[in-house]
């Protein structure tokens, strides 16, 4: 190749991994629909209890239905995080939390898929993953562990390339995502995979029981040390037996029809391992199958699904190929091009769409009388309202209220006249705030005699109990 003909090829190596790495998950940071849910809200809030208490809260503060009962905040490490970015700089703040998680996640997976594959298939695996990840790209919580997932995937890979397992002090990341994000449990499964992989590929097994066992061991200790103790590795164990499940939408299964996006790029997927004939151990295909079934199982796996795709088979359809060391140069501008788009995303102004998950307007509209008193609300203005101060009747925080009380909260807002009319005599309802497409329940109280609508906008209504 002439000296040219490397240059360009240089160039064009550099232009592809600044877009994938950079300029990607710079724009998707600063998108306002990683606002577009009330999670977002509370996890803030939560964050910003435990700032002004120095600790977490054992029993919930927020709510007045569950009022005293126990919590278990496994999340508390992301919401002190995301409360000290919204104290420094508000919602500016946490878009450059969540620009900075992103870039995080995208130089993980250019930096391992450009050592097995061209340049632009690295593109195109960041563009399909991309795809998968938009509609979960909230600020909340698993995007701060997304990044950790890839990592820590990678982390497998290249132990298994090395025949040995990860360094004990890996484990220690267990540590932080336990205390991070529920998704740990995925991390235990994942790393249990490839210890699987490499006992049953290994020349010598005895070495690779004793060397992955011992990281298992050390990835089990680890967990334990949580904020949270036992409940804070066993909670989202428990979550998944919730009978609430399906009613929370990241809980319900795949359907075309809400996530079509994910099916085409499934379909890309599948189409091209088939065509492609993809070299890979047989572990990592059932590694790959098993989350193939979580994500059709439940929405929220597709992200899973996706991130360890991104790592695990660019080496599968590897030609022996690798990144010329000189090339590794660019990853120190990547770091400080990184630094630079964060600090200036932490500056732009940046406020939330007004809609259902952000009815700023409409709490701003609440007579002061009425804040302290009893609310029924809508699901999703739940963390907003937490935000403002407002004790809740109930919020996206499901697995703590249980099945009891949001199975009945959905009958409610289905119009069950009889459920509506209990819940107000039982906690003494005064007000209630509701988004318009609850409109079965927002029909019934317009009918219900001694209520009276007191404010609405275009996101919901406000009703006065007299």
């Amino acid at each position: 190749m002439t000296q040219a003909g490397r240059f360009d090829e240089r160039a064009k190596y550099y232009l592809i991994v600044l877009t994938a790495a950079l300029l990607i998950p710079a724009a998707l940071g600063s998108s306002k629909a990683i606002f577009n849910d009330g999670d977002v809200s509370w996890h803030i809030a939560t964050g910003q209890w435990i700032l002004a208490h120095g600790q977490i809260p054992r029993t919930d503060p927020f709510s007045f239905t569950w009022a005293g009962k126990p919590w278990v905040p496994i999340e508390w490490l992301s919401e002190t995080i995301m409360a000290a970015t919204y104290r420094l700089a508000g919602y500016s703040g946490i878009s450059a939390l969540a620009t900075a998680a992103l870039i995080a996640l995208h130089v993980v997976v250019v930096s391992n898929a450009t050592r097995f594959v061209r340049p632009v298939l690295a593109l195109a695996a960041i563009i399909a993953m991309d795809v998968v990840l938009i509609p979960m790209m909230l600020a909340r919580p698993h995007l701060l562990a997304w990044p950790l997932l890839a990592f820590w995937t990678g982390l497998m890979v290249h132990a298994r390339q090395k025949d040995r397992a990860p360094p004990l002090a890996a484990a220690l990341l267990m540590v932080v995502w336990t205390n991070l994000h529920g998704s740990f449990v995925i991390g235990l499964f994942v790393a249990a995979a490839f210890g699987l992989e490499a006992l049953l590929a290994s020349g010598d097994r005895a070495r690779a029981l004793r060397q992955w066992g011992l990281f298992g061991v050390a990835c089990g200790i680890a967990v334990f040390v949580n904020a949270n103790g036992l409940e804070g590795v066993f909670h989202p164990l428990k979550i998944a037996n919730l009978s609430m499940l399906p009613l929370v939408d990241e809980w319900k299964p795949s359907k075309p029809s809400v996530t079509p996006f994910f099916f085409v790029v499934l379909a890309g997927m599948l189409a091209l391992i088939w065509l492609k004939r993809p070299r890979m151990h047989p572990v990592r295909w059932l590694l790959l199958g098993v989350l193939i079934a979580f994500a059709l199982l439940q929405v929220r796996h597709q992200a899973v699904l996706a991130i360890v795709s991104a790592i695990i088979l660019p080496e599968a359809f590897a030609r022996g190929s690798t990144r010329e060391k000189a090339e590794k140069k660019i990853w120190w501008l990547v770091g400080a091009a990184a630094a630079a788009l964060t600090a200036v995303r932490l500056v732009m102004p940046m406020s939330p769409p007004e809609n259902e998950a952000n009815p700023w307007k409409l709490i701003a509209a609440v007579p002061p009388d009425l804040r302290s008193q009893p609310v029924l609300n809508g699901y999703v203005m739940g963390g907003p309202l937490i935000l403002s101060g407002i004790r809740t009747y109930v919020d996206g925080r499901g697995d703590m209220y249980g099945d009891e009380l949001v199975i009945g909260y959905k009958r409610i807002t289905d119009g069950d006249a009889a459920k509506f009319e209990e819940a107000v005599r039982r906690w003494g309802i005064r007000w209630a705030i509701l988004p318009r497409r609850y409109k079965k329940l927002v029909a019934l109280i317009d009918r219900s005699p001694g209520w009276r609508r007191v404010h609405q906008n275009e996101v919901g209504v406000i009703y006065v109990r007299d």
